[in-house]
């Protein structure tokens, strides 16, 4: 039976008063690579149904992984039975009316094995590279496509095919005793320089065989786009419109209300989503399996548009359901799968603000992030795979990781420069969310708040 054949299905057999269908179906393909040398590969399909039946106001949910024809009675009848007897939800609405498209009866998009027919032989030659520069390479690629076909009761029969890629690479000494990390998004592969990638590598490797002890302490500091990712987006995930209202974020107003319209930044900060930006595009509609204080089941196929969540440095939007819109008397402004930052025009690269630098610390990436004040959005995490010493426009050496304790939020208010935006892959939330457009960044004072013997 085809997706599109299950929502039909599944629609016909509810006798809620309104349904909601949304059938995922996934494949992935990967490789996996130690010591210059390809370990593992693998292709796997997946496919789920979710049914959400609404009865009055009450709904009720219920998922399952694939599903076959004669068990769709039984999954209907359980999320019917729990809409009837769930308490009203206070985030009913009308369901979105109508909307199809185009290519609606096509099949599923799967990927295969074949997505690497150009990466796999250049990662071979990287391998030749490393080994004969004696240095050895670890990580993994994967490529996951989904599609999503979503159909409700009011006419919507719409579907949205993600393909997401990652390249993981990490490459260290033969005495392991030397690490350094590099990573990429993509759609398909066949945008990936391994070599240069491998170079990148070799780069951090050889700055890394001097070796400088730092005390903890206050540092400029130079973020790479992927650091800087990691940070933004955990800023985006707190930044619910209804916990803000409610006190309970730093996006929270004082005296009562949100942030929204107070500047965040002198400079002219810039994050958005925006679903068709080139190279990280992204649903075009609201697809929400679950309702949650930041999504609404209700909004199944509400259209998305580009928003700014923060313009000019000013903060504009913050995530909102229709219920949450409501209830702040700010716009509708859902979710969207990606994130974009960028600075005043004419930002330099990375390479270029080494060369600015008199004194400060480079970063490579960032990691186990974690909260410590949802009031300041202060985070704490460590520093992983290379932080650099540069002095007078050059790396001098490695220094020691660190622990730090930062706000995000606080950062847009003492960064000094920001550069020129690049995809770019998070290291910490990769699992989770790949699709980020960022800038490399300058703080003058970044807080290593304890030496970590991390590496």
């Amino acid at each position: 039976m085809s997706p599109q054949e299950m929502i039909e299905k599944v629609l016909d057999l509810s006798t809620a008063d309104d349904v909601v269908v949304i059938v995922d179906e996934g494949s992935s393909a990967n490789l996996r690579f130690a010591g210059n040398t390809l370990t593992t590969n693998g292709v796997s399909r997946s496919s789920q149904l979710t049914v959400i039946s609404i009865v009055g106001r009450g709904v009720g949910v219920v998922s399952r992984a694939a599903v076959r024809p004669e068990q769709l009675a039984d999954i209907v009848a359980a999320a019917d039975h729990a809409a009837e007897d769930a308490q009203p939800s206070e985030d009913a609405r009308p369901l979105v009316e109508g909307g199809r498209s185009s290519d609606w009866d096509a099949p599923a998009d799967p990927t295969s094995i074949g997505v690497f027919g150009e990466f796999a032989p250049a990662l071979g030659r990287a391998f030749a590279t490393a080994e004969a520069g004696g240095r050895k390479l670890y990580g993994f690629a994967e490529h996951i496509v989904t599609t999503t076909f979503l159909g409700t009761s009011t006419g919507t029969r719409l579907r949205h095919t993600q393909p997401t890629g990652r390249l993981e690479l990490n490459a260290k000494s033969p005495d392991m005793k030397r690490s350094a990390w590099t990573g990429v998004a993509t759609r398909d592969f066949t945008d990936v320089d391994v070599a240069a990638l491998d170079a990148s590598l070799a780069q951090r490797l050889e700055w890394a065989k001097k070796r400088i002890d730092l005390p903890a302490g206050r540092y400029e500091t130079l973020l790479p786009p992927s650091a800087v990712s990691d940070l933004m987006i955990y800023l985006y995930w707190k930044a619910g419109a209804r916990d803000a209202l409610e006190g309970r974020t730093v996006f929270s107003s004082p005296g009562g209300g949100t942030r929204v319209g107070e500047a965040l930044s002198e400079l002219p900060i810039n994050l958005s989503a925006v679903p068709a930006a080139p190279g990280i595009e992204c649903a075009p509609f609201v697809v929400a399996h679950a309702s949650s204080r930041q999504s609404s089941v209700f909004d199944n196929g509400l259209p998305l548009e580009p928003t700014d969540w923060i313009a000019g440095g000013r903060l504009t939007n913050l995530l909102q359901t229709r219920y949450s819109a409501e209830l702040t008397g700010l716009s509708v402004t859902p979710e969207i799968d990606n994130l974009v930052m960028t600075g005043p025009e004419g930002g330099r690269s990375l390479e270029e603000m080494i060369a600015s630098t008199e004194r400060g610390l480079l970063l490579t990436c960032l990691w186990y992030i974690r909260e410590v004040d949802p009031q300041t959005l202060l985070l704490t995490g460590l520093t992983r795979d290379g932080v650099y010493l540069v002095e007078n426009g050059e790396v001098v050496g490695e220094v020691n990781n660190f622990r730090f304790n930062e706000s995000p939020v606080d950062l847009l208010r003492r960064l000094s420069e920001v550069g020129a935006s690049e995809q770019t892959l998070p290291r910490e939330w990769n699992d989770y969310f790949t699709r980020a457009i960022m800038p490399p960044v300058r703080v003058p004072d970044f807080n290593m708040s304890t030496v970590s013997q991390a590496s």
